[in-house]
């Protein structure tokens, strides 16, 4: 499957015996990022069977404690577990001063290479890329400097369609590659075989964004324009749109708008406020702008190979 996430934790502000701060674990193209790390997140990670050595990008949203609280502790984790690839963290510029204080004072150097990507900039932009998999930042408008991320998979190469290719004896193996990338094939008598006949289009790449703590900022739409998934915060509900300005948070209805202006294909909200008793009342009222709407809870996952994305537990 290509696509994967986890929820590790959804709620905001402190842990509660039923209620875990925002963490996600997402598997997208063979590639495994954490992203938020709130208090408790590698003990959810061993409840869920999450594997730790497969970490080696972690993506902090801000710099509020219920996003990152549990980042010292993993790292300290990674280095009981002799851990020796390199850790890269993202994170907005503070977040190198603020992981090395604790690992001086704790006395929990580790013995691996911990990378800092420190971000500052007010404009989306390209922060991790290798042959499978593009990382984009969303910026947001929190009461400190946030973002949030957009995991893009690299477009695939075509499939070949190999009963029509053994039509014609002069196409060898040595020719795949450039059928795969596009290339039509000519023929000896000057015959050109156009490349549609002779492959089959791959899938549209997976995408998936992380939208934090956040008021509502339609300026973010372009960027997250038709994204397989988004998860977008919705802390309270529209009986309490007037804490949104003071708190710099959305509800579920403005969570809503954000996904049917972007035409994402799903939308999962989190990070409810614990003055509400009934989540369900959250994805209720997101439905009355955009219909295809899930909850957030721990231990929920999603899967997005084939859609309809599926939930698998």
């Amino acid at each position: 499957m290509s696509l994967n996430l986890t929820i590790l934790g959804c709620h905001s502000a402190t842990p509660r015996v039923n209620a875990h701060p925002t963490s996600q674990y997402l598997e997208i193209n063979n590639r495994h990022f954490l992203i938020d790390c709130g208090e408790g997140t590698q003990r959810q990670m061993r409840k869920y069977k999450i594997g730790f050595s497969k970490i080696n990008h972690i993506f902090i949203s801000h710099l509020h404690g219920d996003h990152f609280f549990g980042l010292i502790g993993l790292i300290s984790t990674f280095g009981i577990l002799n851990r020796e690839k390199d850790l890269h963290i993202y994170g907005p510029k503070g977040i190198k001063e603020v992981t090395v204080l604790q690992l001086k004072l704790s006395k929990s150097w580790t013995k691996y290479n911990i990378v800092f990507h420190e971000l500052s900039s007010n404009e989306s932009e390209l922060i991790f890329e290798d042959d499978k998999v593009s990382v984009h930042t969303i910026p947001l408008s929190h009461r400190v400097y946030t973002n949030g991320y957009l995991f893009t998979e690299k477009p695939k190469l075509k499939k070949l369609h190999i009963e029509n290719i053994k039509q014609y004896d002069e196409i060898d193996t040595c020719d795949y590659h450039n059928l795969k990338a596009g290339k039509d094939f000519i023929l000896s008598s000057g015959e050109v075989i156009p490349n549609l006949k002779l492959t089959i289009e791959p899938s549209k790449p997976k995408s998936f964004a992380f939208c934090s703590d956040t008021e509502y900022k339609p300026d973010i739409v372009p960027i997250i324009k038709d994204v397989d998934v988004l998860y977008h915060e919705a802390t309270f509900l529209k009986d309490r749109e007037d804490l949104c300005d003071k708190t710099k948070h959305s509800t579920a209805e403005q969570a809503a708008s954000i996904a049917s202006q972007a035409n994402v294909g799903k939308l999962i909200i989190g990070h409810y406020s614990s003055r509400y008793n009934n989540i369900n009342d959250f994805k209720n009222e997101a439905q009355t702008v955009f219909e295809n709407v899930e909850l957030a809870e721990a231990g929920k996952r999603y899967s997005i190979d084939s859609f309809p994305i599926q939930v698998l537990n």
